[in-house]
Protein backbone atom coordinates (compact mmCIF):
# COMPACT_ATOMS: atom_id res chain seq x y z
CA UNK A 1 0.00 0.00 0.00
CA UNK A 2 1.34 3.40 -1.06
CA UNK A 3 0.93 5.79 1.87
CA UNK A 4 0.82 8.78 -0.48
CA UNK A 5 -2.10 7.27 -2.37
CA UNK A 6 -3.86 6.55 0.89
CA UNK A 7 -3.46 10.13 2.11
CA UNK A 8 -4.91 11.36 -1.18
CA UNK A 9 -8.04 9.27 -0.65
CA UNK A 10 -9.64 12.11 1.28
CA UNK A 11 -8.63 14.78 -1.24
CA UNK A 12 -10.83 14.62 -4.30
CA UNK A 13 -12.11 17.15 -6.78
CA UNK A 14 -15.90 16.97 -7.06
CA UNK A 15 -17.66 19.58 -9.17
CA UNK A 16 -14.80 21.78 -8.09
CA UNK A 17 -13.67 23.66 -11.16
CA UNK A 18 -14.29 27.32 -10.39
CA UNK A 19 -13.83 28.09 -14.05
CA UNK A 20 -11.49 28.69 -16.92
CA UNK A 21 -11.23 32.45 -17.20
CA UNK A 22 -9.86 34.06 -20.34
CA UNK A 23 -8.68 37.51 -19.30
CA UNK A 24 -7.43 40.63 -21.05
CA UNK A 25 -5.54 43.12 -18.85
CA UNK A 26 -6.18 44.84 -16.61
CA UNK A 27 -7.96 42.31 -14.40
CA UNK A 28 -8.34 41.40 -10.74
CA UNK A 29 -10.21 38.29 -9.56
CA UNK A 30 -10.63 37.74 -5.83
CA UNK A 31 -11.33 34.09 -4.94
CA UNK A 32 -13.13 34.16 -1.63
CA UNK A 33 -14.21 30.60 -0.77
CA UNK A 34 -10.95 29.50 0.87
CA UNK A 35 -11.42 25.72 0.44
CA UNK A 36 -8.90 23.34 2.08
CA UNK A 37 -6.82 23.21 -1.12
CA UNK A 38 -7.02 25.33 -4.25
CA UNK A 39 -4.95 24.69 -7.36
CA UNK A 40 -4.36 27.50 -9.86
CA UNK A 41 -2.61 26.96 -13.16
CA UNK A 42 -2.14 29.17 -16.20
CA UNK A 43 -2.86 27.50 -19.53
CA UNK A 44 -1.82 30.51 -21.61
CA UNK A 45 -0.33 33.90 -20.78
CA UNK A 46 0.74 35.04 -17.33
CA UNK A 47 -0.45 36.77 -14.17
CA UNK A 48 0.15 37.10 -10.43
CA UNK A 49 -1.39 35.19 -7.55
CA UNK A 50 -1.59 37.33 -4.40
CA UNK A 51 -2.48 35.13 -1.40
CA UNK A 52 -3.78 36.99 1.64
CA UNK A 53 -0.88 37.68 3.98
CA UNK A 54 1.76 36.36 1.57
CA UNK A 55 3.91 37.94 -1.14
CA UNK A 56 2.75 37.86 -4.78
CA UNK A 57 3.73 34.84 -6.90
CA UNK A 58 4.09 35.21 -10.66
CA UNK A 59 2.54 32.48 -12.80
CA UNK A 60 3.56 31.98 -16.42
CA UNK A 61 2.23 29.44 -18.88
CA UNK A 62 1.92 26.01 -17.21
CA UNK A 63 3.12 27.33 -13.84
CA UNK A 64 1.01 26.06 -10.94
CA UNK A 65 0.36 27.23 -7.41
CA UNK A 66 -1.47 25.47 -4.57
CA UNK A 67 -3.04 27.52 -1.77
CA UNK A 68 -4.01 25.84 1.50
CA UNK A 69 -7.20 27.16 3.08
CA UNK A 70 -8.70 28.97 4.73
CA UNK A 71 -6.45 31.50 2.99
CA UNK A 72 -8.04 33.33 0.06
CA UNK A 73 -6.22 34.94 -2.85
CA UNK A 74 -6.44 37.33 -5.78
CA UNK A 75 -5.32 36.79 -9.38
CA UNK A 76 -4.18 40.00 -11.06
CA UNK A 77 -2.45 41.04 -14.26
CA UNK A 78 0.05 43.05 -12.20
CA UNK A 79 0.59 43.41 -8.42
CA UNK A 80 0.17 47.16 -8.84
CA UNK A 81 -3.13 46.95 -10.72
CA UNK A 82 -5.82 49.37 -9.61
CA UNK A 83 -8.75 47.46 -11.11
CA UNK A 84 -11.60 46.83 -8.68
CA UNK A 85 -11.45 43.10 -7.78
CA UNK A 86 -14.24 40.93 -9.11
CA UNK A 87 -15.36 38.55 -6.37
CA UNK A 88 -15.14 34.98 -7.63
CA UNK A 89 -16.30 31.78 -5.98
CA UNK A 90 -17.84 28.49 -7.02
CA UNK A 91 -20.63 30.54 -8.61
CA UNK A 92 -18.16 31.45 -11.35
CA UNK A 93 -18.84 28.05 -12.86
CA UNK A 94 -22.64 28.22 -12.90
CA UNK A 95 -24.37 27.52 -16.24
CA UNK A 96 -25.69 31.09 -16.29
CA UNK A 97 -22.11 32.27 -16.60
CA UNK A 98 -21.07 29.78 -19.24
CA UNK A 99 -20.00 26.90 -17.03
CA UNK A 100 -16.31 26.13 -17.09
CA UNK A 101 -15.74 28.30 -20.12
CA UNK A 102 -17.05 31.60 -18.76
CA UNK A 103 -15.05 34.71 -19.49
CA UNK A 104 -16.40 37.00 -16.79
CA UNK A 105 -17.27 39.88 -19.08
CA UNK A 106 -14.04 40.11 -21.06
CA UNK A 107 -13.95 39.95 -24.86
CA UNK A 108 -13.83 36.62 -26.57
CA UNK A 109 -10.37 36.16 -28.16
CA UNK A 110 -10.48 37.70 -31.61
CA UNK A 111 -13.55 39.87 -30.97
CA UNK A 112 -13.06 43.56 -31.78
CA UNK A 113 -9.34 42.99 -32.06
CA UNK A 114 -9.19 41.57 -28.55
CA UNK A 115 -7.34 38.43 -27.65
CA UNK A 116 -3.77 39.66 -27.92
CA UNK A 117 -1.98 38.97 -24.67
CA UNK A 118 -4.92 37.16 -23.08
CA UNK A 119 -4.39 34.83 -20.16
CA UNK A 120 -6.34 31.65 -19.46
CA UNK A 121 -6.49 30.63 -15.81
CA UNK A 122 -7.90 27.36 -14.49
CA UNK A 123 -8.81 27.18 -10.82
CA UNK A 124 -9.86 23.98 -9.06
CA UNK A 125 -10.95 23.57 -5.44
CA UNK A 126 -10.45 20.40 -3.42
CA UNK A 127 -12.61 19.52 -0.43
CA UNK A 128 -10.67 17.46 2.10
CA UNK A 129 -12.60 14.94 4.14
CA UNK A 130 -11.62 13.24 7.35
CA UNK A 131 -8.49 12.83 9.38
CA UNK A 132 -6.63 10.96 6.63
CA UNK A 133 -6.80 13.94 4.30
CA UNK A 134 -5.89 16.26 7.16
CA UNK A 135 -2.55 14.48 7.49
CA UNK A 136 -1.72 15.56 3.96
CA UNK A 137 -2.86 19.14 4.57
CA UNK A 138 -0.78 19.43 7.73
CA UNK A 139 2.39 18.63 5.76
CA UNK A 140 1.92 21.48 3.27
CA UNK A 141 2.72 25.20 3.51
CA UNK A 142 0.03 27.82 2.95
CA UNK A 143 1.40 28.51 -0.55
CA UNK A 144 3.51 26.27 -2.78
CA UNK A 145 4.57 26.89 -6.36
CA UNK A 146 5.70 24.47 -9.07
CA UNK A 147 7.15 25.84 -12.33
CA UNK A 148 6.32 24.61 -15.81
CA UNK A 149 8.21 21.70 -17.29
CA UNK A 150 7.30 19.01 -14.77
CA UNK A 151 5.12 15.91 -14.81
CA UNK A 152 1.99 18.05 -14.83
CA UNK A 153 2.51 19.60 -18.28
CA UNK A 154 0.90 16.69 -20.22
CA UNK A 155 -2.06 16.84 -17.82
CA UNK A 156 -2.48 20.52 -18.58
CA UNK A 157 -2.63 19.75 -22.28
CA UNK A 158 -5.54 17.37 -21.61
CA UNK A 159 -7.13 19.92 -19.27
CA UNK A 160 -6.94 22.69 -21.86
CA UNK A 161 -8.56 20.46 -24.47
CA UNK A 162 -11.38 19.45 -22.13
CA UNK A 163 -12.07 22.98 -20.91
CA UNK A 164 -12.55 24.05 -24.52
CA UNK A 165 -15.32 21.50 -25.01
CA UNK A 166 -18.91 21.39 -23.82
CA UNK A 167 -19.82 17.71 -23.72
CA UNK A 168 -21.87 15.45 -21.44
CA UNK A 169 -19.79 14.14 -18.56
CA UNK A 170 -17.34 17.02 -18.80
CA UNK A 171 -17.31 17.69 -15.04
CA UNK A 172 -16.32 14.11 -14.24
CA UNK A 173 -13.42 14.31 -16.69
CA UNK A 174 -12.31 17.68 -15.31
CA UNK A 175 -12.45 16.41 -11.73
CA UNK A 176 -10.22 13.46 -12.52
CA UNK A 177 -7.79 15.64 -14.49
CA UNK A 178 -7.64 18.04 -11.54
CA UNK A 179 -6.92 15.13 -9.18
CA UNK A 180 -4.15 13.98 -11.52
CA UNK A 181 -2.76 17.51 -11.72
CA UNK A 182 -2.74 17.93 -7.94
CA UNK A 183 -0.84 14.67 -7.44
CA UNK A 184 1.74 15.62 -10.08
CA UNK A 185 2.15 19.08 -8.56
CA UNK A 186 2.65 17.85 -5.00
CA UNK A 187 5.03 15.06 -6.05
CA UNK A 188 7.16 17.54 -7.97
CA UNK A 189 7.17 19.98 -5.06
CA UNK A 190 8.04 17.34 -2.46
CA UNK A 191 10.93 16.07 -4.58
CA UNK A 192 12.49 19.45 -5.28
CA UNK A 193 16.22 19.62 -4.32
CA UNK A 194 16.71 21.17 -0.91
CA UNK A 195 13.14 20.49 0.15
CA UNK A 196 12.51 19.12 3.64
CA UNK A 197 9.52 16.88 2.94
CA UNK A 198 7.38 15.29 5.66
CA UNK A 199 8.80 12.17 7.27
CA UNK A 200 6.28 9.83 5.63
CA UNK A 201 7.32 11.02 2.16
CA UNK A 202 11.03 10.36 2.71
CA UNK A 203 10.55 7.15 4.66
CA UNK A 204 8.48 5.39 2.01
CA UNK A 205 11.50 5.53 -0.33
CA UNK A 206 13.74 3.76 2.18
CA UNK A 207 14.09 -0.01 1.52
CA UNK A 208 13.56 -0.90 5.20
CA UNK A 209 11.22 1.74 6.61
CA UNK A 210 9.34 2.01 3.32
CA UNK A 211 8.60 -1.71 3.20
CA UNK A 212 7.43 -1.64 6.81
CA UNK A 213 5.20 1.35 6.10
CA UNK A 214 3.65 -0.44 3.14
CA UNK A 215 2.86 -3.47 5.28
CA UNK A 216 1.33 -1.42 8.10
CA UNK A 217 -0.88 0.49 5.69
CA UNK A 218 -1.86 -2.62 3.72
CA UNK A 219 -2.82 -4.58 6.85
CA UNK A 220 -3.47 -2.10 9.68
CA UNK A 221 -5.68 -4.55 11.58
CA UNK A 222 -3.12 -7.37 11.58
CA UNK A 223 -1.68 -8.42 14.98
CA UNK A 224 1.67 -6.79 14.28
CA UNK A 225 4.71 -7.16 16.50
CA UNK A 226 8.13 -5.76 15.77
CA UNK A 227 9.36 -9.32 15.25
CA UNK A 228 6.60 -10.10 12.73
CA UNK A 229 7.20 -6.85 10.89
CA UNK A 230 10.95 -7.51 10.80
CA UNK A 231 10.42 -10.98 9.35
CA UNK A 232 8.19 -9.63 6.61
CA UNK A 233 10.66 -6.85 5.90
CA UNK A 234 13.64 -9.22 5.83
CA UNK A 235 15.77 -7.49 8.48
CA UNK A 236 16.48 -7.91 12.18
CA UNK A 237 14.19 -6.40 14.80
CA UNK A 238 16.87 -3.96 15.93
CA UNK A 239 17.58 -2.82 12.36
CA UNK A 240 13.91 -2.30 11.66
CA UNK A 241 13.21 -0.44 14.89
CA UNK A 242 16.27 1.80 14.49
CA UNK A 243 15.70 2.67 10.85
CA UNK A 244 11.95 3.22 11.25
CA UNK A 245 12.37 5.45 14.31
CA UNK A 246 15.14 7.47 12.65
CA UNK A 247 13.01 8.28 9.63
CA UNK A 248 9.50 8.46 11.09
CA UNK A 249 10.34 9.89 14.50
CA UNK A 250 8.55 7.13 16.40
CA UNK A 251 8.76 3.32 16.73
CA UNK A 252 6.77 1.12 14.33
CA UNK A 253 4.05 0.08 16.77
CA UNK A 254 3.57 3.63 18.02
CA UNK A 255 3.14 4.74 14.42
CA UNK A 256 0.67 1.90 13.88
CA UNK A 257 -1.41 2.95 16.88
CA UNK A 258 -1.62 6.53 15.65
CA UNK A 259 -2.58 5.38 12.16
CA UNK A 260 -5.23 3.01 13.52
CA UNK A 261 -6.76 5.87 15.52
CA UNK A 262 -6.78 8.05 12.38
CA UNK A 263 -8.66 5.32 10.52
CA UNK A 264 -11.00 4.85 13.47
CA UNK A 265 -11.77 8.57 13.67
CA UNK A 266 -12.89 8.59 10.04
CA UNK A 267 -14.95 5.41 10.50
CA UNK A 268 -16.70 6.89 13.53
CA UNK A 269 -17.53 10.05 11.60
CA UNK A 270 -18.48 8.44 8.28
CA UNK A 271 -20.39 5.38 9.50
CA UNK A 272 -22.87 6.50 12.17
CA UNK A 273 -24.52 3.07 12.27
CA UNK A 274 -21.25 1.27 13.07
CA UNK A 275 -20.82 0.35 16.73
CA UNK A 276 -17.67 1.24 18.63
CA UNK A 277 -16.96 -2.49 18.90
CA UNK A 278 -17.16 -2.96 15.12
CA UNK A 279 -14.89 0.02 14.52
CA UNK A 280 -12.46 -1.43 17.05
CA UNK A 281 -12.36 -4.76 15.21
CA UNK A 282 -11.87 -3.03 11.87
CA UNK A 283 -8.70 -1.34 13.09
CA UNK A 284 -7.31 -4.38 14.90
CA UNK A 285 -8.76 -4.38 18.43
CA UNK A 286 -10.79 -7.35 19.62
CA UNK A 287 -11.41 -5.64 22.94
CA UNK A 288 -13.56 -2.46 22.63
CA UNK A 289 -12.33 -1.26 26.03
CA UNK A 290 -8.67 -1.47 24.97
CA UNK A 291 -9.57 0.36 21.79
CA UNK A 292 -11.36 3.12 23.71
CA UNK A 293 -8.36 3.54 26.02
CA UNK A 294 -6.00 3.81 23.04
CA UNK A 295 -8.32 6.21 21.22
CA UNK A 296 -8.58 8.53 24.20
CA UNK A 297 -4.82 8.43 24.75
CA UNK A 298 -4.14 9.42 21.14
CA UNK A 299 -7.15 11.64 20.32
CA UNK A 300 -7.82 13.10 23.77
CA UNK A 301 -11.46 11.98 23.88
CA UNK A 302 -13.47 8.77 23.88
CA UNK A 303 -14.77 7.27 20.62
CA UNK A 304 -18.40 8.01 21.58
CA UNK A 305 -17.66 11.63 22.46
CA UNK A 306 -15.67 12.07 19.26
CA UNK A 307 -18.58 10.77 17.21
CA UNK A 308 -21.07 13.09 18.93
CA UNK A 309 -18.75 16.05 18.34
CA UNK A 310 -18.35 15.32 14.62
CA UNK A 311 -22.10 14.80 14.23
CA UNK A 312 -22.72 18.18 15.84
CA UNK A 313 -20.56 19.82 13.19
Amino acid sequence: MDITSELFRGVRAHGSLFGSSTLSPPWSLHFVDGPPLTLCTVLTGAGWIVPDGHPPERLGTHDTIVVRGPATFTFVDDPATTVEPLVCSEKCATPEQGGTRHRLGWHEPGEDGAGGGTTTLVVGAYPVSGEIGRRLLDSLPVVLRVPAGGDGDPVLDHLAAEVARDEPGQQVVLDRLLDWMLVCTLRTWLDEPGRRPPAWWSAQKDPVAGEALSLLHAEPAAPWTVAALARRTGVSRSTLAKRFTELLGEPPLTYLTHWRMTLAADLLAEQPSATVASVARTVGYNDPFAFSVAFKRVRGTTPSTYRRTTEAH
